[in-house]
């Protein structure tokens, strides 16, 4: 081990999912998530990474129309104990019936446990749209269900509806997004009946409840697949929103009723029914 390591703290103004996903495709290690920005540990220097955000941010903003601010803060820190302060800095969290817990902490006695291990996960329940979506399986999802999560991620809400008692397909376009959420099931005793690289469109199943916790647009995008996959009368929950797209993502489901908003934050998760009234 190194007697040094670098610290990248990231502050920016807007479009957090937008520079998740960024760094998700290509950071080689994984990543804090902050609630305006992200924290990269590195024993190698981060000037790179510092430029690529940079560039994207400036690209972003031209494509957008707006002004998006990206602030980098480098640091150099002793390596004997940032595991501790990593550790220390990650805690447990009760939503609804759940208890989401990174590896290091005990189990709790009576909520229905989620074992995550943040180096692994890219959703650990602490970013509001993880949360609310969890809120959202934690009531609309039965024992029985047959569930799909499109976006696994970390498979955190796959592994919950898996622990409620449905049987739960899941699938990613991103390969360490499958490989992460099959980790974090055998973390936690459970298997996904089905998991794969892919889009939605790929299985020739119908399924009760349909969950998507991945970005505004590419709701807007992939509405027809996931209606194709919803059996008639089936719950389809929506996230990732920013509440200021919430209308535009509406726009594309004009023929679902809306069964409940979640909100948190400046997000929002929609639960949504096949059929209006």
């Amino acid at each position: 081990m190194q007697e040094h390591y670098f610290e990248l703290k990231v502050t920016v103004s807007s479009h957090h999912s937008l520079f998740l996903d960024f760094l998700t495709d290509t950071l080689p290690i994984g990543f804090e998530e902050t609630d305006n920005g992200f924290i990269i540990r590195s024993e190698d220097n981060l000037e790179t990474i510092i430029w690529g955000l940079e560039q994207f941010g400036e690209a972003l903003s031209k494509a957008l129309g707006e002004n998006i601010d990206v602030e980098c803060t480098q640091t150099k820190l002793k390596n004997s104990d940032w595991v501790e302060i990593y550790q220390k800095s990650i805690e447990p969290l009760v939503i609804d019936k759940f208890y989401i817990h990174p590896t290091w902490n005990a189990p709790h006695d009576e909520l229905i446990n989620i074992e995550i291990d943040p180096a692994l996960a890219f959703g650990t329940g602490h970013h509001p749209t993880t949360a609310t979506s969890l809120r959202a399986v934690a009531k609309y999802v039965k024992k029985g269900d047959l569930v799909l999560d499109v976006g696994c991620g970390s498979g955190i809400l796959g592994i919950g509806a898996i622990k409620l008692g449905a049987v739960v397909d899941a699938c990613d376009t991103d390969i360490v997004c499958v490989e992460n959420s099959e980790l974090n099931a055998k973390l936690n005793s459970v298997k996904f009946e089905n998991l794969w690289e892919g889009s939605c469109s790929q299985t020739k199943k119908s399924y009760d409840v349909v969950v998507a916790n991945i970005v505004a647009d590419v709701l807007t995008f992939i509405a027809n697949d996931l209606k194709s996959v919803l059996k008639e009368g089936g719950v389809l929950i929506l996230s990732g929103i920013l509440d200021k797209y919430e209308s535009k993502v509406l726009k594309f489901y004009q023929d679902f009723e809306i069964l409940e908003k979640i909100t948190q934050d400046e997000w929002v998760t929609l639960i949504l029914k096949q059929g209006r009234k």
